[in-house]
C-alpha cells in the first residue's frame, strides 16, 4: 500500500494572521469616524458662535435704540421746555400779567428735569464728543434761561425800558439758535450710533443664514458619510465572516483532496498488485506485466504532478519540460510518437496544477480521439519564453484527416472544456484551440515568473 500523504498543513494559521492584520482598516475606519464627528462638532461650534454674535448684536441694537429714543425725548423736552419758558417770558413782558409766570416757572422746572434725564440717559456709554455736546447744551440752555430770567426780573421791578432793550437785542435769539444747533448735533451723533448698531445687527443676521445653510449641508454630508461608513463596516464584517467560512471550506477541501489523493494512490497500488498477482508464475507474461507496471507508476507520477505535488505548497518553481514529460509519460510508447522541444524553462509553482490539469486533459483526448487514437499519429509539443510570457503549443497530427466543425468549435462542450476554461483563469493567460485538417492545435500562454 502507498503511504498516506498528509499534504500541506491547514491554512487556519494564515487566516488568523490575516484576521489580526485587519486592525489597520479598522483603525482607519475609527479615525474616519472621529474625523466626521470633529467636522460636525466644529461646524456646530462655529454656527453657535455666529448665532451668539448675532444675538449680542441685536441686543446692542435694541439697547442703543432704547437709549437713542430716550436721549431724543430728553432733547425734545429741553427744547420744548425752553420754548415754553420763552413764551411765558414774552407774555409777561407784553401784558404784565402774573399768570404768564406760571408757564415760565413750569418750563424752567421741566428744563432742569430734562437736563438731568439727558445726563442720566447718556450714561457712561457716551463718547467724549457726546459728553462735550451735553456740556455745551447745558451751558447754552442755562445761558438762555438766565437771559429770560433777567428780563422777567426787570419787568417785575418796573424797569420796562431796560427790559425792552434786552428783549429787542439778539442775545436771546442767538442763545436759542445755538441751543438748537447743539441739540441737532447730539441728535445726529446719537442717530449715527443707532444706525451703526442696526447695521452691525443686520450684518450679523446676514451671516447667520448662510452659516445655517452650510451647517445643514455639512450635517447631510456627515449623515451620508456616516451611513456609508456603517454600510462599509457591515460589508467588512460580512466579508470577514465569509472569509472565515471560505477558509474553513478550503481547509475541508484540502483535507478531502488529500484523502482523495491517498485513495487514488491506494487504488493504483491495488491495481498494480492485482496485475502482478495475475501474472505470478507465468514467465511469458512477465514482460507485459513489467510494461504495465511501468505505465501504472507513470500514471502515479503524472497524478502527483497534476495535484501540485511538484511544487510543494505552490509557492516554488517548476521545470516546464519535466512537467510536460511526466504528464505524457504514462501514455507514450514506441507506437505513440511525441516530439518535445523547448528545453529547460522554469515557471511559477502556482501554475503547476492548472497547467498539469490542462495537459492531462489534452493527452487523454489525444489517446481517445486525437493523434494517438489510431496508429501513425504524432504529438508535437513546443514551448518558449517570449518576453514576460510563456507560450506552449500543443499540436496533434492525426493519420486520418479530421472533420472540421463549421464554426471551428466542437458541437458540445463537456467537463474537459469547462476544466480548460477554469484553468485559463487560474493561469491568468489564454488557452486557444483550433481545428485543422491534420489535427488540433492548442496554444497556451501565461505570465512568466
Amino acid at each position: 500500500m502507498v503511504a498516506k500523504d498528509t499534504g500541506p498543513a491547514p491554512r487556519t494559521g494564515l487566516l488568523s494572521a490575516r484576521t489580526l492584520s485587519s486592525g489597520g482598516p479598522r483603525r482607519r475606519s475609527a479615525w474616519f469616524t472621529l474625523g466626521l464627528f470633529a467636522l460636525l462638532a466644529l461646524s456646530l461650534l462655529g454656527t453657535f458662535s455666529l448665532i451668539y454674535v448675532t444675538v449680542e448684536a441685536e441686543r446692542d441694537q435694541r439697547d442703543q435704540a432704547a437709549r437713542t429714543s430716550a436721549v431724543l425725548a430728553a432733547l425734545d423736552g429741553i427744547v420744548a421746555a425752553t420754548l415754553n419758558g420763552e413764551t411765558g417770558q414774552r407774555g409777561y413782558y407784553i401784558t404784565y400779567d402774573q399768570r404768564y409766570l406760571a408757564p415760565f416757572d413750569k418750563g424752567r422746572a421741566a428744563y432742569e428735569a430734562e437736563m438731568r434725564a439727558l445726563r442720566q440717559r447718556m450714561g457712561p456709554a457716551a463718547d467724549p464728543q457726546q459728553a462735550a455736546l451735553v456740556d455745551e447744551i447745558e451751558r447754552l440752555g442755562d445761558a438762555k434761561w438766565t437771559e429770560m430770567a433777567g428780563t422777567v426780573e426787570l419787568v417785575r421791578r418796573g424797569e420796562v425800558v431796560e427790559a425792552r432793550v434786552r428783549t429787542l437785542s439778539d442775545e436771546g435769539q442767538l442763545a436759542m439758535d445755538a441751543l438748537r444747533q447743539a441739540v441737532g448735533r447730539l441728535e445726529r451723533t446719537e442717530r449715527a450710533r443707532l444706525d451703526a448698531a442696526t447695521q452691525s445687527a443686520a450684518t450679523a443676521e446676514g451671516r447667520v443664514m448662510p452659516s445655517l445653510g452650510l451647517l445643514f449641508v455639512i450635517i447631510i454630508i456627515t449623515l451620508i458619510l456616516a451611513l456609508w461608513q456603517v454600510i462599509r463596516a457591515a460589508h467588512a464584517e460580512a466579508a470577514a465572516a465569509n472569509a472565515a467560512l471560505i477558509a474553513e471550506a478550503r481547509d475541508r477541501a484540502d483535507l478531502l483532496a488529500r484523502e482523495l489523493n491517498h485513495r487514488v494512490k491506494n487504488l493504483f497500488a491495488v491495481i498494480l498488485a492485482i496485475v502482478k498477482m495475475t501474472a505470478r508464475g507465468d514467465a511469458a507474461a512477465a514482460p507485459a506485466v513489467d510494461r504495465i507496471a511501468k505505465r501504472i507508476h507513470a500514471l502515479v507520477t503524472a497524478h502527483d504532478v497534476t495535484q501540485g505535488r511538484f511544487d510543494g505548497d505552490g509557492e516554488g518553481e517548476v521545470d516546464l519540460a519535466d512537467l510536460v514529460a511526466k504528464v505524457i509519460a504514462p501514455y507514450r510508447s514506441d507506437s505513440e510518437r511525441c516530439d518535445m522541444a523547448g528545453g529547460a524553462l522554469v515557471v511559477a509553482g502556482r501554475h503547476a496544477v492548472p497547467l498539469g490539469l490542462v495537459l492531462h486533459e489534452l493527452v487523454t483526448n489525444a489517446v481517445k480521439y486525437g493523434a494517438w487514437s489510431a496508429p501513425g499519429g504524432v504529438l508535437d509539443v513546443r514551448w518558449s519564453r517570449e518576453g514576460d510570457t510563456v507560450r506552449l503549443v500543443w499540436h496533434e497530427r492525426t493519420a486520418v484527416p479530421l472533420t472540421i466543425p463549421e464554426d471551428g468549435k466542437p458541437k458540445r462542450e463537456g467537463f474537459g472544456s469547462a476544466l480548460i476554461r477554469s484553468s485559463e483563469r487560474q493561469l491568468g493567460g489564454t488557452i486557444a484551440r483550433r481545428f485543422e485538417t491534420d489535427g488540433i492545435v492548442v496554444e497556451i500562454t501565461f505570465p512568466a515568473p
